[in-house]
């Protein structure tokens, strides 16, 4: 056994970390999250740009309509986000960070909340505005029921919306 082996822990701790503040930093630190929907019962999984919605407890994220993960959407709206840290090194087993995200995902239609959420996606994506206004695109809002923080590599923390 190499010295790294011996400093991964081989059972779940319980965390305690600040999730929300996390979750700002990761947002800050981090342009995509795999998204997690339904199809058939089985899972999918999809790369998305997003952004946090402030005071919202939301995500937000646009995808043309004509995508798997938007049909399954409308089929079953639970989904489910993955944002890290990872850098594809061995140090990640002890310093990388996950966050899982469990929401709802609601289409949203153009509209003031539609305007002001795809300010918030654009600011922090500007390269996708002509994506986001395109009308075969669909904005999409996340509203977040449930997160779990992972760090080294099984300290686990957890919040729940109330």
């Amino acid at each position: 056994m190499n010295k790294s082996e011996e400093l991964i822990p081989n059972r779940v701790k319980k965390g305690s970390a600040p999730i929300m503040e996390r979750l700002y930093a990761l947002d800050k630190d981090q342009l995509y999250a795999v998204l997690a929907t339904e199809s058939a019962g089985q899972p999918y999984t999809s790369m998305i740009a997003y952004a946090l919605v402030p005071n919202e407890n939301g995500i937000v994220f646009a995808t043309p309509r004509k995508t798997q993960k938007y049909k399954n959407i409308l089929k079953n709206n639970h989904v489910s986000l993955l944002i890290d840290t990872r850098t594809n090194t061995e140090k990640d087993y002890m310093n990388a960070e996950s966050l899982t995200i469990l929401g709802d995902a609601i289409p949203l239609r153009k509209g003031r909340k539609w305007s002001t959420l795809a300010e918030i996606l654009i600011r922090k994506h500007p390269t996708l505005n002509k994506i986001i206004n395109s009308p075969e695109t669909k904005l999409i809002f996340i509203k977040i029921v449930r997160c779990i923080h992972v760090t080294k590599f099984q300290t686990v923390s957890e919040w729940i919306s109330k």
